[in-house]
């Protein structure tokens, strides 16, 4: 690579921190990170209206890390984060930690959001952090028990303002703005810009660096395919060889499905890699690499690992396993046809598999408010196929026989796999 728009060396991030960003799956930075992130370094206030799914939080939280390395520890937080959500304050949160995980210094962060008991919230706080990623009623439930201060603030960052202030943020916010030092750096990342965003940018920013990306809905076009459980590999490989995908990520729900699938894709000659919880930083870093190189072209991850993972010109996402919440289905989706590009999603429906799958995937259905028609291509069609009508999940047309279920499994049955990458 070269050239400040396609490498994170050049937007003056420290070698720790280009190894964690692509330890994280950030292979390229995105637009909003090409111009945040200098910016941000340079100690400017920062107004960034970007889509969602365009790389604003990391746009704010690598050189937010990059400025903890180099600033002397406080007596409370450098850092304040507000979220509309718990969900974005969890993500968030576990974003920050994942790029700090392997550098230098040790730092804590600390998230806190409402709908749950404040005293572990409290307790997790004691002896202090150094960034603290909170809603702002529970960020001021916190000041209210004495349990946080917040004169140490350098950074302040709202993240989705329009939400922020659609959920009653003003009114909020002047009690917040009574704890924090005098003009801190502040950094506001929106994806639309309301009347009322106005007023709040002109009294929080001073002569902001203003970074404004076309919004653009995701082009992702979805399929849902029936098939038999045990034919769910072989179906993955004859996908992989019909589509000229170059880089590809396959959901799965456990370590081991992760692994095993990876290994049976590689036996077939199909270059692939596991992502997972249980894999080493540096493991994790090899096998990103080797996507970034193309010696893999295949990630099979679980939900956990892919958590915050960033893959540019993603080309597919393939649920080989439906997630377990219909809220993560739109996530999972969501890596593909990302700023302005053309993705797939497809996802296996198993009638034959322990959880109901048509009736799970009806709720997603639902969940998106977007049908998805149901396919089944030739060569693997499924014995058994539930009614799409049927919610309670019950199944019509013939079971597998006991022969049946013997020659699917040994349809399936791995072969003995060459080594692979990590």
């Amino acid at each position: 690579m070269s050239g400040a728009s396609n490498c994170f060396a050049d937007l003056g991030l420290p070698p720790s921190l280009q190894n964690a960003a692509l330890a994280a799956g950030y292979i390229e930075p995105s637009p909003v990170q090409r111009e945040a992130v200098p910016a941000v370094l340079a100690g400017r206030d920062v107004l960034a209206l970007a889509e969602t799914g365009s790389g604003k939080t990391a746009a704010f939280a690598l050189p937010l890390l990059a400025q903890l390395l180099k600033a002397k520890p406080g007596p409370g937080p450098r850092a304040l984060v507000l979220a509309p959500s718990r969900e974005l304050a969890a993500q968030t949160a576990d974003l920050l930690r994942l790029f700090a995980a392997t550098l230098p210094q040790r730092f804590k962060i600390a998230v806190a959001f409402g709908g749950v008991s404040i005293n572990p919230q409290l307790m997790a706080l004691r002896g202090g952090c150094d960034v603290m990623v909170a809603t702002p009623g529970r960020l001021l439930d916190l000041l209210a028990h004495k349990g946080l201060n917040l004169q140490s603030v350098q950074t302040l960052v709202l993240d989705e303002a329009d939400r922020l202030l659609a959920a009653g943020f003003e009114q909020e916010w002047q009690r917040i703005r009574e704890q924090l030092p005098p003009a801190p750096q502040t950094l506001l990342f929106s994806a639309t810009f309301p009347n009322a965003l106005q007023q709040l940018t002109d009294a929080l920013l001073s002569e902001p660096v203003r970074i404004t990306l076309d919004s653009q809905p995701p082009d992702i076009t979805q399929r849902a395919i029936q098939v038999d459980a045990a034919q769910r590999t072989p179906l993955l490989r004859h996908l992989l060889k019909a589509h000229d995908w170059q880089r590809v990520l396959v959901f799965v729900a456990t370590r081991y499905a992760a692994d095993h699938v990876a290994d049976k894709l590689w036996a077939n000659g199909i270059q692939a890699g596991a992502l997972h919880g249980e894999l080493s930083q540096g493991a994790r870093t090899e096998v990103l690499a080797a996507l970034k190189s193309g010696k893999v072209k295949v990630l099979v991850a679980t939900d956990v690992a892919a958590r915050g993972l960033h893959i540019p010109a993603l080309d597919a996402v393939i649920n080989y396993e439906l997630p377990r919440a219909a809220t993560d289905y739109t996530h999972r989706i969501g890596r593909t046809g990302r700023m302005g590009q053309k993705g797939s999603a497809v996802s296996f429906i198993c009638a034959d598999s322990p959880t109901n799958a048509e009736s799970h995937f009806r709720l997603i259905e639902k969940r998106q408010a977007q049908r998805v028609p149901r396919e089944q291509l030739p060569g693997f069609e499924p014995v058994a196929v539930a009614n799409e009508g049927q919610a309670s999940g019950g199944i019509k047309g013939a079971r597998p026989s006991k022969k049946d279920k013997l020659r699917a499994a040994a349809a399936a049955a791995a072969t003995t796999a060459p080594p692979r990458p990590v």
